[in-house]
Protein backbone atom coordinates (compact mmCIF):
# COMPACT_ATOMS: atom_id res chain seq x y z
CA UNK A 1 0.00 0.00 0.00
CA UNK A 2 1.26 3.48 -1.18
CA UNK A 3 0.20 6.63 0.81
CA UNK A 4 -0.02 10.19 -0.06
CA UNK A 5 -0.04 11.86 2.98
CA UNK A 6 -0.90 15.78 2.43
CA UNK A 7 -0.43 18.99 3.92
CA UNK A 8 2.80 17.43 6.20
CA UNK A 9 4.69 19.44 8.65
CA UNK A 10 7.99 18.04 10.61
CA UNK A 11 5.49 16.54 13.51
CA UNK A 12 3.75 14.38 10.83
CA UNK A 13 6.64 12.64 9.25
CA UNK A 14 8.33 12.32 12.83
CA UNK A 15 4.94 10.58 14.25
CA UNK A 16 3.88 8.70 11.02
CA UNK A 17 7.70 7.19 10.75
CA UNK A 18 7.30 5.84 14.55
CA UNK A 19 3.90 4.10 13.51
CA UNK A 20 4.62 3.10 10.66
CA UNK A 21 7.52 0.81 11.54
CA UNK A 22 5.38 -1.87 12.83
CA UNK A 23 3.03 -1.66 9.16
CA UNK A 24 5.78 -0.95 6.85
CA UNK A 25 3.56 0.95 4.43
CA UNK A 26 5.50 3.26 1.44
CA UNK A 27 4.31 6.70 2.99
CA UNK A 28 4.64 9.53 0.50
CA UNK A 29 4.79 13.21 2.47
CA UNK A 30 3.35 16.08 0.64
CA UNK A 31 3.89 19.31 1.84
CA UNK A 32 0.77 20.92 -0.41
CA UNK A 33 -2.67 20.33 0.72
CA UNK A 34 -5.41 18.44 -1.09
CA UNK A 35 -7.67 20.28 -3.61
CA UNK A 36 -8.24 20.18 -7.20
CA UNK A 37 -4.61 21.06 -8.36
CA UNK A 38 -2.77 19.07 -6.14
CA UNK A 39 -4.76 16.06 -6.27
CA UNK A 40 -3.11 14.43 -9.33
CA UNK A 41 0.49 14.32 -6.80
CA UNK A 42 -1.38 11.22 -5.37
CA UNK A 43 -1.37 9.82 -8.74
CA UNK A 44 0.33 5.47 -8.16
CA UNK A 45 -0.91 6.05 -4.31
CA UNK A 46 -3.50 3.58 -2.91
CA UNK A 47 -4.36 5.88 -0.30
CA UNK A 48 -4.85 9.56 0.67
CA UNK A 49 -4.35 11.00 3.83
CA UNK A 50 -5.84 14.72 4.21
CA UNK A 51 -5.60 16.98 7.16
CA UNK A 52 -8.32 19.51 8.21
CA UNK A 53 -7.70 22.52 5.90
CA UNK A 54 -8.02 19.84 2.64
CA UNK A 55 -10.81 20.14 0.50
CA UNK A 56 -11.98 16.74 -0.07
CA UNK A 57 -15.30 17.61 -2.87
CA UNK A 58 -16.58 16.20 -5.82
CA UNK A 59 -13.92 17.69 -8.03
CA UNK A 60 -11.07 16.16 -5.75
CA UNK A 61 -12.79 12.65 -5.58
CA UNK A 62 -13.21 12.04 -9.73
CA UNK A 63 -8.98 12.95 -9.79
CA UNK A 64 -8.34 10.71 -6.99
CA UNK A 65 -10.72 8.21 -8.88
CA UNK A 66 -9.21 8.33 -12.00
CA UNK A 67 -5.91 7.66 -10.18
CA UNK A 68 -6.84 4.47 -8.74
CA UNK A 69 -7.03 5.57 -5.08
CA UNK A 70 -8.78 3.07 -3.23
CA UNK A 71 -9.10 4.50 0.76
CA UNK A 72 -9.51 8.78 1.80
CA UNK A 73 -8.06 8.14 5.12
CA UNK A 74 -8.61 11.52 7.41
CA UNK A 75 -6.07 12.06 10.10
CA UNK A 76 -8.68 14.39 11.78
CA UNK A 77 -12.00 13.78 13.52
CA UNK A 78 -14.02 16.04 11.81
CA UNK A 79 -14.83 15.80 8.38
CA UNK A 80 -16.86 18.40 7.01
CA UNK A 81 -14.61 19.00 4.44
CA UNK A 82 -15.12 15.52 2.45
CA UNK A 83 -17.91 14.71 0.32
CA UNK A 84 -17.97 11.34 1.50
CA UNK A 85 -20.81 10.17 0.24
CA UNK A 86 -19.77 10.88 -3.24
CA UNK A 87 -16.99 9.42 -2.92
CA UNK A 88 -18.77 5.94 -1.44
CA UNK A 89 -20.85 6.04 -4.45
CA UNK A 90 -17.23 6.30 -5.86
CA UNK A 91 -16.25 3.34 -4.64
CA UNK A 92 -13.49 4.91 -2.45
CA UNK A 93 -14.59 4.74 1.50
CA UNK A 94 -13.53 7.23 3.89
CA UNK A 95 -12.22 6.69 7.20
CA UNK A 96 -11.10 8.93 9.89
CA UNK A 97 -9.78 9.56 13.95
CA UNK A 98 -12.99 9.39 15.77
CA UNK A 99 -11.05 10.08 19.19
CA UNK A 100 -7.11 10.47 19.47
CA UNK A 101 -6.95 12.68 23.11
CA UNK A 102 -9.79 14.35 23.81
CA UNK A 103 -7.77 15.57 26.72
CA UNK A 104 -5.21 17.33 24.70
CA UNK A 105 -8.38 19.77 23.32
CA UNK A 106 -9.98 20.25 26.28
CA UNK A 107 -7.29 20.75 28.48
CA UNK A 108 -5.80 23.78 25.44
CA UNK A 109 -9.42 24.66 25.62
CA UNK A 110 -8.91 25.41 29.45
CA UNK A 111 -5.38 26.53 28.64
CA UNK A 112 -6.93 29.43 26.47
CA UNK A 113 -10.00 30.29 29.04
CA UNK A 114 -6.95 31.08 31.96
CA UNK A 115 -5.00 32.77 29.45
CA UNK A 116 -8.13 35.06 28.58
CA UNK A 117 -9.32 35.68 32.15
CA UNK A 118 -6.23 36.47 33.93
CA UNK A 119 -4.90 38.62 30.91
CA UNK A 120 -1.75 36.48 31.25
CA UNK A 121 -0.80 37.28 27.21
CA UNK A 122 -0.62 40.90 28.50
CA UNK A 123 1.34 40.03 31.77
CA UNK A 124 3.77 38.15 29.79
CA UNK A 125 4.76 40.85 27.26
CA UNK A 126 4.84 43.21 30.15
CA UNK A 127 7.61 41.16 32.26
CA UNK A 128 9.40 40.97 29.31
CA UNK A 129 9.91 44.89 28.80
CA UNK A 130 10.06 44.36 32.93
CA UNK A 131 7.03 46.15 33.37
CA UNK A 132 5.83 44.79 36.47
CA UNK A 133 3.03 47.13 36.80
CA UNK A 134 -0.65 45.27 37.56
CA UNK A 135 -2.51 47.88 36.58
CA UNK A 136 -5.21 46.79 34.14
CA UNK A 137 -4.52 42.93 34.69
CA UNK A 138 -7.65 42.16 37.26
CA UNK A 139 -9.51 39.38 36.35
CA UNK A 140 -11.97 36.62 37.46
CA UNK A 141 -11.87 33.71 39.64
CA UNK A 142 -13.77 30.36 37.82
CA UNK A 143 -14.53 29.28 40.80
CA UNK A 144 -18.61 29.30 40.99
CA UNK A 145 -18.91 30.61 37.25
CA UNK A 146 -21.32 28.62 35.43
CA UNK A 147 -19.66 27.07 32.47
CA UNK A 148 -21.30 25.71 29.20
CA UNK A 149 -20.66 23.05 27.38
CA UNK A 150 -21.58 22.58 23.83
CA UNK A 151 -21.48 19.11 22.64
CA UNK A 152 -21.01 16.10 25.42
CA UNK A 153 -19.12 14.13 23.29
CA UNK A 154 -15.09 12.55 24.51
CA UNK A 155 -13.65 15.65 24.49
CA UNK A 156 -17.10 17.49 25.91
CA UNK A 157 -16.80 15.34 28.90
CA UNK A 158 -13.34 15.76 29.47
CA UNK A 159 -13.43 19.25 29.28
CA UNK A 160 -16.46 18.75 32.34
CA UNK A 161 -14.69 17.21 34.73
CA UNK A 162 -11.56 20.46 33.97
CA UNK A 163 -14.56 22.51 35.06
CA UNK A 164 -15.64 20.30 38.11
CA UNK A 165 -12.40 20.46 39.66
CA UNK A 166 -12.52 24.50 39.30
CA UNK A 167 -15.63 24.55 40.96
CA UNK A 168 -17.74 25.88 38.15
CA UNK A 169 -21.10 24.80 38.08
CA UNK A 170 -21.67 23.11 34.42
CA UNK A 171 -24.93 23.26 31.87
CA UNK A 172 -24.66 21.38 29.12
CA UNK A 173 -26.34 21.18 25.70
CA UNK A 174 -26.39 18.71 22.97
CA UNK A 175 -28.87 16.73 20.84
CA UNK A 176 -27.87 13.16 22.40
CA UNK A 177 -28.09 14.36 26.36
CA UNK A 178 -25.94 11.33 28.26
CA UNK A 179 -26.16 10.59 31.91
CA UNK A 180 -23.46 12.54 33.68
CA UNK A 181 -23.13 13.33 37.00
CA UNK A 182 -23.46 16.78 38.08
CA UNK A 183 -24.43 17.90 34.67
CA UNK A 184 -27.24 20.01 34.07
CA UNK A 185 -28.75 19.39 30.62
CA UNK A 186 -30.89 22.53 29.25
CA UNK A 187 -31.72 24.00 25.91
CA UNK A 188 -29.35 26.08 23.98
CA UNK A 189 -30.84 29.79 24.48
CA UNK A 190 -30.93 28.97 28.32
CA UNK A 191 -27.33 28.10 28.48
CA UNK A 192 -26.30 31.22 26.38
CA UNK A 193 -27.98 33.48 28.91
CA UNK A 194 -27.03 31.81 32.40
CA UNK A 195 -23.16 30.80 30.98
CA UNK A 196 -20.31 32.42 32.03
CA UNK A 197 -18.41 30.87 30.03
CA UNK A 198 -19.37 29.10 26.48
CA UNK A 199 -17.61 26.10 25.20
CA UNK A 200 -17.78 24.58 21.93
CA UNK A 201 -16.96 20.72 21.77
CA UNK A 202 -19.10 19.85 18.82
CA UNK A 203 -18.96 18.65 15.25
CA UNK A 204 -19.56 21.05 12.31
CA UNK A 205 -22.59 20.25 10.03
CA UNK A 206 -24.72 21.65 7.87
CA UNK A 207 -27.46 22.33 10.98
CA UNK A 208 -25.38 23.82 13.13
CA UNK A 209 -22.89 26.28 10.92
CA UNK A 210 -22.79 29.85 12.84
CA UNK A 211 -24.56 27.91 15.75
CA UNK A 212 -23.23 30.95 17.67
CA UNK A 213 -24.11 34.19 15.50
CA UNK A 214 -25.60 37.55 15.89
CA UNK A 215 -28.90 36.67 17.58
CA UNK A 216 -27.20 33.74 19.69
CA UNK A 217 -24.53 36.46 20.70
CA UNK A 218 -27.11 38.70 21.92
CA UNK A 219 -28.91 36.20 24.48
CA UNK A 220 -25.12 35.88 26.17
CA UNK A 221 -24.32 37.74 29.40
CA UNK A 222 -22.09 40.84 28.00
CA UNK A 223 -19.30 39.90 30.61
CA UNK A 224 -19.38 36.02 28.93
CA UNK A 225 -16.45 34.54 27.47
CA UNK A 226 -16.60 31.96 24.38
CA UNK A 227 -14.23 29.07 23.82
CA UNK A 228 -13.93 27.95 20.16
CA UNK A 229 -11.50 24.48 19.84
CA UNK A 230 -13.71 22.67 17.39
CA UNK A 231 -14.52 23.90 14.16
CA UNK A 232 -14.08 27.79 12.86
CA UNK A 233 -17.48 27.56 11.29
CA UNK A 234 -19.55 27.02 14.44
CA UNK A 235 -19.03 30.81 14.78
CA UNK A 236 -19.78 33.97 12.67
CA UNK A 237 -16.86 35.72 13.17
CA UNK A 238 -18.52 39.06 11.25
CA UNK A 239 -20.91 39.10 14.50
CA UNK A 240 -18.47 37.78 16.68
CA UNK A 241 -16.16 40.65 16.14
CA UNK A 242 -19.23 43.12 15.93
CA UNK A 243 -20.38 41.97 19.19
CA UNK A 244 -16.57 42.30 20.86
CA UNK A 245 -16.53 45.88 19.35
CA UNK A 246 -19.81 47.07 21.01
CA UNK A 247 -18.63 45.17 24.20
CA UNK A 248 -21.84 42.71 24.36
CA UNK A 249 -19.30 39.89 25.23
CA UNK A 250 -16.39 39.82 28.08
CA UNK A 251 -14.23 37.89 25.54
CA UNK A 252 -13.12 35.27 23.13
CA UNK A 253 -10.55 32.46 22.58
CA UNK A 254 -10.23 30.38 19.54
CA UNK A 255 -7.90 27.91 18.49
CA UNK A 256 -10.44 27.55 15.15
CA UNK A 257 -11.53 30.24 12.41
CA UNK A 258 -14.22 29.53 9.64
CA UNK A 259 -11.77 30.89 7.22
CA UNK A 260 -8.56 29.19 8.83
CA UNK A 261 -7.36 27.68 5.44
CA UNK A 262 -4.32 28.98 3.71
CA UNK A 263 -3.91 31.13 6.72
CA UNK A 264 -3.56 28.80 10.07
CA UNK A 265 -0.11 26.26 9.74
CA UNK A 266 1.66 28.55 7.83
CA UNK A 267 4.01 31.23 8.65
CA UNK A 268 2.50 34.91 7.12
CA UNK A 269 4.60 36.63 9.28
CA UNK A 270 6.58 38.52 6.24
CA UNK A 271 3.14 39.76 4.36
CA UNK A 272 0.25 39.67 6.98
CA UNK A 273 -2.92 38.08 6.47
CA UNK A 274 -5.29 39.80 3.75
CA UNK A 275 -8.36 38.67 5.79
CA UNK A 276 -9.82 41.61 7.53
CA UNK A 277 -12.28 40.05 10.00
CA UNK A 278 -9.09 38.08 11.59
CA UNK A 279 -6.81 40.90 11.73
CA UNK A 280 -9.21 42.62 13.52
CA UNK A 281 -9.78 39.90 15.94
CA UNK A 282 -6.22 39.14 16.67
CA UNK A 283 -6.20 42.99 17.26
CA UNK A 284 -8.22 43.01 20.36
CA UNK A 285 -7.39 42.94 23.65
CA UNK A 286 -10.25 40.39 24.89
CA UNK A 287 -9.06 37.75 22.28
CA UNK A 288 -6.60 35.23 22.13
CA UNK A 289 -6.03 33.29 18.81
CA UNK A 290 -3.92 29.95 18.56
CA UNK A 291 -3.62 28.15 15.06
CA UNK A 292 -5.35 24.91 15.85
CA UNK A 293 -3.21 23.60 18.14
CA UNK A 294 -5.35 21.67 20.28
CA UNK A 295 -4.87 18.47 19.20
CA UNK A 296 -1.08 19.14 19.18
CA UNK A 297 0.51 16.79 22.18
CA UNK A 298 2.76 13.95 21.90
CA UNK A 299 0.11 11.58 22.43
CA UNK A 300 -2.64 12.65 20.24
CA UNK A 301 0.11 13.14 17.33
CA UNK A 302 1.01 9.35 18.05
CA UNK A 303 -2.33 8.26 18.79
CA UNK A 304 -3.35 9.94 15.27
CA UNK A 305 -0.83 8.06 13.22
CA UNK A 306 -1.14 4.67 14.99
CA UNK A 307 -4.97 4.67 14.10
CA UNK A 308 -4.60 6.10 10.33
CA UNK A 309 -2.59 3.43 9.83
CA UNK A 310 -4.60 0.72 11.52
CA UNK A 311 -7.34 2.16 9.42
CA UNK A 312 -5.88 1.50 6.41
CA UNK A 313 -4.72 -1.88 7.48
CA UNK A 314 -8.09 -2.82 7.73
CA UNK A 315 -8.87 -1.83 4.24
CA UNK A 316 -5.66 -3.66 3.31
CA UNK A 317 -7.11 -6.86 5.10
CA UNK A 318 -10.95 -6.07 3.86
CA UNK A 319 -12.29 -5.80 7.24
CA UNK A 320 -14.80 -3.94 8.55
CA UNK A 321 -13.71 -0.39 8.55
CA UNK A 322 -14.40 0.48 12.04
CA UNK A 323 -13.89 4.23 11.86
CA UNK A 324 -15.89 4.51 8.29
CA UNK A 325 -17.49 7.47 7.66
CA UNK A 326 -21.44 6.92 7.26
Amino acid sequence: MKIALFDTKSYDKHFFDEANKEYGYDILYLDAALNHHTAILARGCDVVCPFVNCTVDRDVIDILASEGVKLIALRSAGFNNTDYQYALKKGIPVVRVPAYSPHAVAEHSFALLLALVRKLTHAYVRTREFNFSLSGLVGIDLHGKTMGIVGTGKIGRAAIDIAKGFGMKVLAYDPYPAEIEGVEYTDLDTLLKESDVVSLYCPLTNENRHLINERTLEDMKDTAYIINTSRGGLIDSEALLEALKARRIGGAALDVYEEEAGIFYTDQSDEGIADDTLARLISMPNVIITSHQGYLTKEALMAISQTTLGNIREAEEGKVLTNQVR
